[in-house]
């Protein structure tokens, strides 16, 4: 795609703080540890008109507890590798799976029952302070359910469903109202690239975890917005105010 994988300082700099934000607004996220300016020059169209500049190039080294993503399981099935597949799948459960014993017959399908609710659980958090990923893709989507890959993100400044942070995104396919659909997507792959290990019984139930999904999405949605509204209990209207104040503040 003629790209040249480098970044350079303005969006390094802005990588660097929201990584920070996210963390201390309680998000799940990968950590920016350092950033170091590079010496080479970068030429980058920063508005997209045509306008190259030579700006500084910089590195963001970032840390995280694991960088395994739903990609690196989908690439290892894809290719038929099923025993590097297994191993793989066995290392990540041993290391960030403390509550799923190894010994277990239905490890694989307990791992991707909590794949499932913890990823539901990030993307509500994403919504709750309205960031837009910009590129969620199964390679940009963590195992540990944690934000990774800051690229053409974005935050809204107003309610807007439509929102794209991606200027490249030209059919709007991760507008920040896709993300928990995006996400329903790339567990359905992680599902398809884990059926390999599993026998009929397992394949059942896991779909049947797939399907509650959105239950465990719209259940944890709900309880961050009532939190940010004040609302105590159980009212079968909070749903509908949540809503009417989201359609209001479009609006506005």
């Amino acid at each position: 795609r003629n790209g040249d994988g480098r970044a350079v300082l303005r969006s390094s700099v802005r990588e660097f703080l929201c990584s920070e934000a996210m963390h201390h607004l309680g998000i799940p996220t990968s950590r920016a540890a350092s950033l170091v300016v590079s010496d080479d020059d970068v030429w980058r169209d920063q508005f997209y008109n045509g306008n190259i500049k030579k700006e500084r190039g910089a590195v963001v080294l970032r840390v995280a507890k694991s960088w395994f993503r739903i990609g690196s399981l989908e690439i290892l099935a894809h290719s038929g590798e099923l025993d590097l597949l297994r191993r793989l799948l066995d290392f990540i459960i041993q290391e960030h799976f403390p509550s799923i014993a190894m010994n277990d017959s239905n490890r694989y399908l307990e791992f991707f029952s909590t794949v499932v609710s913890e990823t539901a659980n990030l993307i509500s958090l994403w919504m709750s302070v309205g960031f837009a990923h910009g590129v969620c893709n199964t390679d940009n989507f963590s195992l540990l359910s944690i934000t990774i890959d800051y690229g053409p993100f974005g935050f809204m400044d107003s309610y807007d469903p439509d929102f794209v942070p991606n200027t490249s995104d030209d059919e709007r396919r991760y507008k920040i109202g896709n993300q928990a659909s995006v996400g329903l997507f790339n567990l359905s792959k992680l599902l398809q690239a884990l059926k390999p290990l599993l026998d009929p019984r397992q394949k059942q139930l896991a779909s049947q975890i797939l399907e509650g999904y959105g239950e465990h999405y719209h259940s944890r949605f709900t309880e961050l917005f009532k939190t940010k509204l004040g609302l105590l209990g159980e009212n079968e209207n909070d749903n509908y105010l949540i809503a009417f104040l989201l359609k209001v503040s479009l609006l506005c």
